[in-house]
């Protein structure tokens, strides 16, 4: 029973580091977004296409939080774009152990966006594909990979997704 309540107790706080990235995108903490990952951290967004034939050619890629932190400046001060607010929905969060300090797991997700004119759209569908690593201030993503199965992005991207 203690090795059920172990798995259980891990599963929770993965998923809570995926309800932590959510909520700090959904509600434009944009600035704690970096904190999110390790100091040499990647993140990218690519097209399923791409990944399927073993093009690693994406939409966005940041290598390291100074990396991310100058894509929200940029965001903020030097991009325009129409404002907008993202809803995800995520689903399916399943893990495997790399060791007893990383983890891979996988999750579904559903980007619904919101313009200024006020219509809720499907933004993005996709899977995350993450590697975790325990640090002293907890899980951390060390690489977190969006592939979007969407045929196309409507908007100008400009916000992690």
């Amino acid at each position: 029973m203690d090795a059920v309540l172990a798995e259980m107790l891990l599963w929770f706080e993965l998923y809570r580091l995926q309800e932590n990235y959510i909520d700090v995108i959904d509600s434009d903490r944009l600035e704690a977004w970096p904190e999110l990952f390790t100091a040499d951290g990647v993140y990218e967004i690519l097209p399923k296409e791409n990944v399927d034939l073993g093009l690693e050619i994406g939409i966005m890629h940041c290598f390291g939080r100074p990396m991310m932190r100058d894509r929200i400046v940029s965001l903020r001060k030097a991009n325009l774009y129409e404002p907008h607010t993202y809803r995800h929905l995520t689903s399916g969060l399943t893990y495997t152990r790399l060791d007893s300090d990383t983890i891979a797991m996988q999750s579904n997700y559903v980007v619904v966006q919101t313009l200024t004119d006020g219509e809720s759209r499907l933004y993005q569908a996709g899977r995350y594909y993450d590697r975790v690593i325990r640090t002293d201030e907890g899980w951390r993503y060390q690489h977190k990979r969006a592939v979007y199965d969407t045929s196309r992005v409507q908007t100008l991207l400009v916000t992690p997704v």
